[in-house]
């Protein structure tokens, strides 16, 4: 009798431990981590990349074993359709729970977005708010890193989609963007260069061009007008130059940081004209001293390979449809006719 008990015991032993490891081996096969001593690699999640894309990539880059039970990991840890988009350390010797864990911390390395046309302070708005500067940074970077180079002073901050890492310090941020017009700008310079026009000259036309248009079409014949009123030492009497320098009060709060006010670019009145500034465009001749934003390659393109015309003077109606004119009557007969 008790070599029956004794065998009922083995066989339930053996059944618990048989079926302990069979549960084992299938938790295994579904969060378990797919390699052993695998070294951390980046993964990259693009923007506007939905879960399911984010699964699929990791299921077939090797980061995980189910995409089901991964799913039911993000569901667990409340993370569904919450998957910062960026750059991420992760292993393959990682579980599915840790893979999730890295991914709830957030990017090491985040997308930055840097539209065209904006002026050096709007994108340190952006680069602060991305990428966690502080105020101070933040202020660093619009007051001095980007003003040890007169030529760098503004314009050279080229307007892109960047992945940088939130550690990078605001200097090398800098370099990272001028590192990228000089790429971008390389062989337009060569073409201005041969054109006897000098990059510098290039990229005030064009930052110029980049505010007046109101799309890719309008800026051959803004730049091709501005070329004919340089010509003729005429002054541009452009508003985009006076509301760069309306715009640029710096002032500085009580502990030193930079302090950005108001709105940008809001529509100039007949004062704004008589601000005693060189950028202002209605009281001097010639170009500003630097560029007034960031222009991209169109305004760039369109700055080389400016329109031939005529046309001396331009508007927009409300529309956005252009309108040029010759002389000075015309252009007010334009302004009677599509702005009044």
């Amino acid at each position: 009798m008790n070599k029956i008990f004794l065998i009922i015991g083995i066989i339930i032993l053996i059944a618990l431990v048989g079926g302990g490891l069979f549960l084992f081996y299938y938790y295994n096969s579904l969060f378990g981590a797919p390699q052993n001593n695998a070294t951390p690699e980046q993964f990259t999640i693009q923007q506007n990349t939905s879960q399911q894309i984010i699964v699929d990539d990791l299921y077939k880059q090797g980061f995980i074993k189910s995409e089901w039970a991964f799913n039911y990991v993000l569901s667990n840890k409340n993370l569904n359709n919450k998957i910062q988009p960026g750059g991420y350390k992760i292993s393959k010797s990682m579980t599915a729970w840790q893979v999730a864990e890295t991914f709830s911390k957030g990017p090491y390395l985040v997308w930055v977005v840097i539209p065209e046309g904006l002026r050096k302070e709007q994108i340190a708005e952006i680069l602060a708010k991305d990428l966690g500067w502080t105020d101070q940074q933040k202020s660093d970077w619009i007051t001095n890193i980007t003003a040890q180079n007169s030529n760098y002073f503004e314009g050279v901050y080229f307007p892109n989609t960047y992945l940088i890492p939130k550690a990078e310090t605001p200097a090398d941020t800098a370099q990272r963007l001028i590192d990228k017009f000089n790429s971008e700008f390389a062989p337009y310079q060569q073409k201005f260069t041969a054109a006897n026009i000098k990059w510098t000259t290039a990229l005030k036309v064009a930052s110029i061009v980049q505010r007046e248009g109101l799309g890719k079409a309008d800026m051959p014949l803004i730049a091709g007008i501005i070329w004919n009123r340089l010509d003729k030492k005429m002054n541009l009497q452009i508003d985009a130059t006076v509301q760069y320098v309306r715009d640029n009060s710096i002032h500085f709060s009580a502990n030193g940081d930079y302090v950005i006010q108001g709105s940008w670019w809001s529509p100039i009145k007949p004062a704004d004209e008589k601000i005693d500034s060189p950028y202002n465009t209605y009281l001097n001749a010639g170009l500003p001293p630097h560029p007034i934003d960031n222009p991209g390659l169109e305004a760039i393109d369109a700055t080389l390979n400016s329109a031939t015309t005529d046309c001396l003077y331009y508007l927009h109606d409300s529309s956005g449809q252009i309108h040029c004119a010759v002389t000075y009557q015309e252009h007010q007969a334009n302004i009677e006719k599509y702005l009044k």
